[in-house]
Formats: C-alpha cells, sequence, structure tokens
C-alpha cells in the first residue's frame, strides 16, 4: 500500500514527543532530521523536502506551539497541516463548461494506465454526480486501444465514439464533440495516444487536440509506482499543454508515494482522482488533509463513511437492524452483510481508516486473508435454506456434506457455526443492555 513506510516511518517519530510535556528546539532538530529521511527514502523530491523541513521547522519552535499545554500534538498538527499544503490544501474539483458539454483530455505516458483510468472516471462520474459521459477513442497507434475502450465502454453500459485508426485524432475529437452535442452528452471524455517517453511528435498532435477541442480539463495519468520519474513526466507534460490536474495510478500498490507528495508542489498541478485498485470502481477523489491523516495515522472516518453510503443498502440495513433485535438474524443476511462490507474494498485497509488504528496493539500487522473469506462464504453457500435459518439442525452427516461441498473442513465448518453462535449471543447481550432505554439502540458495524 502506498505510503505504508513512510507512514510507519513518521508515527514512530511522533511517538517520541507525542505525549512530552515540554518540548524543546533540540527535540524538534530531531524529530525534523527523521522526518526528512523518510521523505526522502519515500522517495521525495529533495527540493520539496528541504522546503517542507523548513517551514515545519520554523513554524514548530514558535512560542505559541513550544510554550503551549500539549507541545508534542502541536508540533504533530503543524507537521499535518503543512502535509496538507504541499499536496495541494483541499480538494480540487472537476472544471464544469457553462455550455455543455465539458470536454476531458486523458493524457500520458504509454502503459501508464490512461485508457482504463478513462472508463473509471467515466463510471465514477455516472455514480457520483449522475452524468452521461461520452467516451472518445482518439489513440489510433496503439494496437488495441480503440478496441480496448469499446470493451469498457460496453462493459459499462457507456457509449464510445471511434472512427478507426485512419481517421486523424484530431477530426476524431471534432467529430466526437459534435456527436455529443447531438445525443445531449455532458462529458466528453478523449482517451489520447501516449508513447514510451515525451517526445515531439506526441505533444505536436496533442496540442493541435487541445487547440481543436478547448478542453476544460486536461488530466495526466501518471504510473504512481514509477516514482521520480512521475514528476519529470508531469513537468514535460505541463510545460507543453499547461495541466490541470494528475491522475495517480497504482497508488494501492507497493509504491512509497513520493509522486504524490512532490508533483503538486514542483508542478502546482493538483491530484484530481487516484486509482486504488484495478476494479472499475477504484478511482478515488484525491482529498489532501484526508491523505495527510492517514499517513500520519490519525484514520479517515470521511471516506470511510463515503464508502458506507455508496455500497450499503440503507433499506436492507435497517431490517437487518430489526432481525437482530428480534434474535431472527441467519447466515443469509450474515451472507449479505459481508457482501456489503466487501464491496467497500480490501478489509484490511478499511481498519486503517479508523482513527487511532495505529496505535491498537498488533492491528500495524493485521493482513485480512480474503481467501478465507471466500471460504466462508462457501460453507454458507452450501447449506441448505433450512440450515441456514436453523443451524441447530446441522447433525454430523450434514457437516459432512457442507464440507466437501464448499472444499472445506468439518473443523472449519464447525469453527464458522460457533462463531455465528456467539455472534448471536452478544447481540442478544447488547440488545438486552438497550431494554428501557428512550434513545439508541445496537447498531452493526458499517450499518
Amino acid at each position: 500500500m502506498a505510503f505504508e513506510s513512510l507512514a510507519d516511518r513518521l508515527q514512530n517519530t511522533f511517538q517520541k514527543i507525542r505525549g512530552k510535556g515540554k518540548v524543546n528546539e533540540a527535540d524538534v532538530k530531531e524529530m525534523m532530521r527523521d522526518v526528512r529521511m523518510a521523505l526522502l527514502e519515500a522517495d521525495v523530491n529533495f527540493k520539496v523536502v528541504k522546503d517542507f523541513v523548513k517551514k515545519v521547522s520554523e513554524r514548530a519552535v514558535g512560542q505559541e506551539v513550544l510554550k503551549s499545554l500539549s507541545p508534542g500534538q502541536q508540533v504533530i498538527k503543524v507537521v499535518q497541516e503543512e502535509l496538507t499544503e504541499l499536496m495541494g490544501g483541499e480538494q480540487s474539483k472537476i472544471a464544469v463548461s457553462n455550455r455543455p458539454p465539458t470536454v476531458i483530455m486523458m493524457v500520458g505516458l504509454q502503459g501508464a494506465g490512461k485508457t482504463t483510468t478513462t472508463g473509471k472516471l467515466a463510471n465514477l462520474l455516472r455514480k457520483k454526480y449522475n452524468r452521461k459521459p461520452l467516451l472518445v477513442a482518439a489513440d489510433i497507434y496503439r494496437p488495441a486501444a480503440i478496441k480496448q475502450l469499446e470493451t469498457l465502454g460496453k462493459q459499462l453500459n457507456f457509449p464510445v465514439f471511434s472512427l478507426g485508426d485512419q481517421v486523424s485524432p484530431v477530426e476524431i475529437a471534432r467529430q466526437a464533440i459534435a456527436k455529443a452535442k447531438e445525443d445531449h452528452h455532458d462529458y466528453v471524455l478523449i482517451d489520447t495516444a501516449g508513447r514510451l517517453h515525451v517526445d515531439e511528435t506526441l505533444m505536436n498532435e496533442l496540442k493541435d487536440i487541445q487547440q481543436l477541442a478547448n478542453p476544460n480539463e486536461i488530466f495526466l495519468v501518471v504510473d504512481a509506482m514509477t516514482g521520480q520519474d512521475a514528476v519529470n513526466v508531469a513537468q514535460s507534460f505541463n510545460e507543453q499543454l499547461g495541466l490541470t490536474g494528475v491522475v495517480l495510478t497504482k497508488l494501492d500498490g507497493d509504491t512509497r508515494g513520493g509522486a504524490a507528495l512532490s508533483i503538486r508542489a514542483v508542478t502546482q498541478t493538483p491530484i484530481k482522482f487516484v486509482g486504488m485498485g484495478e476494479k472499475m470502481d477504484a478511482l478515488e477523489t484525491f482529498h489532501p488533509e484526508r491523505m495527510a491523516s492517514r499517513i500520519l495515522g490519525m484514520g479517515d472516518v470521511l471516506t470511510l463513511i463515503e464508502k458506507a453510503q455508496a455500497n450499503v443498502d440503507t433499506e436492507k440495513a435497517k431490517e437487518l437492524e430489526q432481525k437482530m433485535r428480534t434474535m431472527s438474524f441467519t447466515f443469509d443476511d450474515f451472507l449479505d452483510q459481508l457482501g456489503q462490507v466487501r464491496s467497500m474494498g480490501p478489509l484490511d485497509d478499511l481498519l486503517k481508516m479508523l482513527p487511532g488504528a495505529n496505535k491498537m496493539k498488533g492491528l500495524n500487522n493485521v493482513t485480512v486473508d480474503e481467501k478465507q473469506i471466500g471460504r466462508v462464504e462457501a460453507i454458507i453457500r452450501s447449506m441448505t435454506k433450512l440450515e441456514k435459518e436453523q443451524p441447530e439442525t446441522m447433525n454430523g452427516s450434514r457437516k459432512k456434506r457442507i464440507a466437501k461441498g464448499s472444499g472445506t473442513s468439518i473443523q472449519e465448518v464447525n469453527r464458522l457455526i460457533k462463531q455465528f453462535d456467539d455472534m448471536k449471543k452478544m447481540m442478544k447481550q447488547m440488545t438486552n443492555m438497550q431494554k428501557g432505554k428512550k434513545k439508541g439502540g445496537f447498531k452493526f458495524p458499517f450499518m
């Protein structure tokens, strides 16, 4: 996961001063030496690191910090604010045209994930803002680029405008915008060609498309795993085209995160979105303040809530709560709830969004075994309707059949039944605790 090593280093550094009654300049100097090393090891641009450390140091040794009631906490607050500012300060929203359609050019080097990101962005625009985008296949050079976009369009149920690979990208863009106006699309996403490196031919073509399409946004798609090269690429594109935003892909991968911390500072171009997985809904709006909180181990409750709101069915949640109150919760309900929680993303990532999760003993090393969850689902799906509703009916032969049908062992079946029984007992205890109270009630996690 991006920023993981940086987060560990910074959190360990701040742990030393967090509870200190007094902090002096020597403490701040020592802490900033550790911060400098942590940022450099995370592949942050050295000039960016130098400026960041200078700003934090100047603020951290101020009288209002060192003489405050909790100077350790105040220093951490300064780091959080400067880290947020480094990544852009606040969320940068998409510019919207007063005369639709809003045109967005997707640019970048070959292999950065431009075509896939175009599909993800269209999906996000429809899902979050109820927009009607038109995808435009303007990459006529890369083999199968047009076919890839058409496949994504079909998969996501989006129209894709294409004139094949024998028509110039400029003409494709011109006709696509005319088609979008005719069919009342409010967004046009132009998937342009990329190269293995920045060259004059590529830039001239992009400039021609820019001149004709007059885009409201030019998004550079950058692979976060390329580290400092991502910053160099962003600089080149920005100088030639005047970028309005950056989309970082593969931020969920094994990347040190330095690109995300450097691009904004070096190019003054805001990071608008980040790719957090391979699925077509794994594109997130970039919030600098939330990312800073996550890096410093303060959690990210707002993103967690948004994920829950987007993936949890409210009516089903209410129905489920009622079943818990009346003790009529079944294995089918458990399976349904498990599916809704899993749709929010990897469970170990969700755990890390909880405030203070970094301080919970052992949680830093927790990894959720997705295969184990798959086995749980397989066991439940191998049960009959009666067995799901009345687990006590499962005798030895039934358990043997379930284990065989799910490819698991009888021990695993027994373990799941016991855990389910323990959970129902816990629900009963918590429900009883609420009896006699006028307000409140037992709420299941993620409901």
